[in-house]
């Protein structure tokens, strides 16, 4: 795949993060929170599951060669829609959004650095540090009390 077409797609999966948290506020008034983000990752892992049949690779039998840690990242996602669908009903989806990405940014910036989870190293430069700074005022800004 290009660039332009992979920036296209984390555009669009930037638009869904940004709705998630409103339509599983929405459900969770009729059901709970943690009800609600059940039901978000059960229709999500359905999901996933049947594209995984129809168009995966060929199977999951390499979970049995990841590490224990390797796993984390569905109670990170759970963790992350769980903390949504409290905070946006309470300060709105633009500040708690702006928090996420800056912190995301953030993040990113530090497993670039190092080169953490075995990923490509990318040294923290002055043009990143301004355009986190930046990011940090634009969040700033847009956060509302």
């Amino acid at each position: 795949m290009n660039s332009l077409l992979l920036l296209c797609l984390m555009v669009c999966s930037g638009i869904a993060v940004a709705l998630q948290p409103s339509i599983n506020g929405r459900l969770a008034q009729k059901t709970g929170v943690l009800e609600s983000s059940c039901i978000s990752f059960t229709v999500g892992a359905l999901a996933l599951f049947l594209m995984a049949l129809l168009m995966g690779r060929g199977g999951f039998r390499g979970m049995g060669d990841a590490s224990w840690w390797e796993f984390a990242g569905g109670l990170l996602g759970a963790f992350f829609v769980t903390m949504t669908i409290i905070v946006v009903p309470r300060l709105g989806t633009s500040s708690a959004m702006a928090a996420v990405i800056a912190s995301q940014l953030i993040t990113g910036l530090i497993l670039d650095h190092f080169g953490f989870l075995g990923f490509r190293q990318i040294p923290f430069d002055a043009k990143r540090g301004i355009g986190m700074v930046l990011l940090l005022v634009g969040a700033g800004l847009v956060f509302r009390r």
